[in-house]
């Protein structure tokens, strides 16, 4: 019998895989965690790893994916339009996962990383976008969440790289209005 990937004991298998992971993560590098470490961890097989992962590349993807997701879920889509308070609880969530992961397996895999904060901040931009300006352009949504999910990954990183002496917050406040500027708004909402 082949259990669906849905089916709540395979679920709670890979968010074991994943949770070994983040755990052997605090301490070692990621590039000295081997499938070996995960499945001793887990206490789990090789082939029960290899049924929810393709490799360490496609778990420590995942799991970074997972970690972003869950931080942005909490504040991002309460809110239904991209105003103030959604760009500080956006930026927020996303300089909280990169102090987060300062400690963890973010040497060598910048591009990575990058590279999963952006396609999720660009998902949340344009579902925001798509339900508060007028589609003249069915493009402009997509280019427009494109632009900010890297101007914010931008800040991020500007951020974490002056030391994060000034609270995010106060950190994103200042470009809000040109950030707002360039959307426009449907005038029903």
């Amino acid at each position: 019998m082949t259990q669906s990937k849905t089916d709540p004991r395979v679920l709670r298998t890979r968010r074991l895989i994943m949770d070994s992971f983040i755990e052997l993560s605090a301490k070692k590098e990621f590039k000295d965690i081997t499938i070996k470490d995960i499945t001793t961890e887990a206490m789990i097989n090789r082939a029960t790893f290899y049924y929810h992962f393709e490799d360490i590349y496609d778990l420590l993807e995942k799991a970074l994916s997972e970690v972003l997701l869950v931080n942005l879920n909490g504040d991002a889509y309460k809110y239904d339009k991209l105003n103030d308070e959604a760009f500080v609880s956006i930026f927020t969530a996303i300089t909280n996962f990169q102090k987060s992961l300062s400690n963890r397996c973010h040497r060598g895999y910048e591009d990575t990383i990058a590279r999963i904060i952006r396609e999720q901040l660009e998902v949340i931009f344009y579902k925001m976008l798509v339900k508060q300006t007028t589609i003249v352009d069915k493009d402009s949504p997509k280019i427009q969440s494109i632009i900010l999910s890297w101007g914010l990954y931008g800040a991020s990183v500007e951020w974490k790289r002056t030391g994060m002496t000034i609270p995010p917050e106060k950190f994103i406040k200042s470009a809000i209005p040109y950030l707002l500027s360039g959307i426009e708004l449907d005038s029903n909402n």
